[in-house]
């Protein structure tokens, strides 16, 4: 019976964190739609989703990092990476880092370099958090799914 204790306290903590995650505004709606889609036929699809989505930033915060570091910064190359970052991080629900995407936008429009600097720093602080929370959450549900295993032995 000491598994199922364990189960419940992995339920209630993956519970608890991911309530929280919702609270500081890491996550929106998007994320439960996500996890909605997943079902027995594709258990991983949530994992798989965010993966690219990890791999689809960092590729475009390198590309950001690069263009913003010319002399002669080609503001609407910027505006299209920043404009993919934004609907790659809404797809998933990384709900500030989309917000952070939005002022960039502006400041991309206003050929703002200072503002696209600044901009760049804080999606990249917003990203880096989001993906630590997401990573620890998908930590969580591997626990949770273990301690059932081990409880209940098909």
């Amino acid at each position: 019976m000491a598994g199922s204790g364990l189960v419940l306290q992995l339920q209630k903590q993956l519970g608890d964190y991911t309530t929280s995650l919702f609270n500081e505004g890491f996550l929106d709606d998007q994320f439960n739609q996500l996890q909605q889609l997943q079902d027995e036929s594709n258990p991983d699809f949530v994992v798989e989703v965010v993966s690219l989505f990890f791999e689809d930033s960092d590729r475009l915060l390198n590309e950001l990092a690069k263009a913003l570091n010319y002399q002669n910064t080609d503001f609407r190359k910027v505006d299209a990476h920043v404009h993919q970052l934004k609907g790659s991080s809404s797809s998933i629900g990384a709900q500030r880092v989309q917000r952070v995407c939005i002022a960039f936008r502006n400041h991309c429009e206003a050929q703002n370099i200072e503002g696209c600097l600044n901009c760049l720093q804080q999606v990249k602080q917003e990203y880096t958090l989001v993906k630590n929370k997401l990573e620890t959450l998908f930590k969580l549900e591997r626990q949770l799914l273990a301690a059932r295993r081990s409880s209940f032995p098909m």
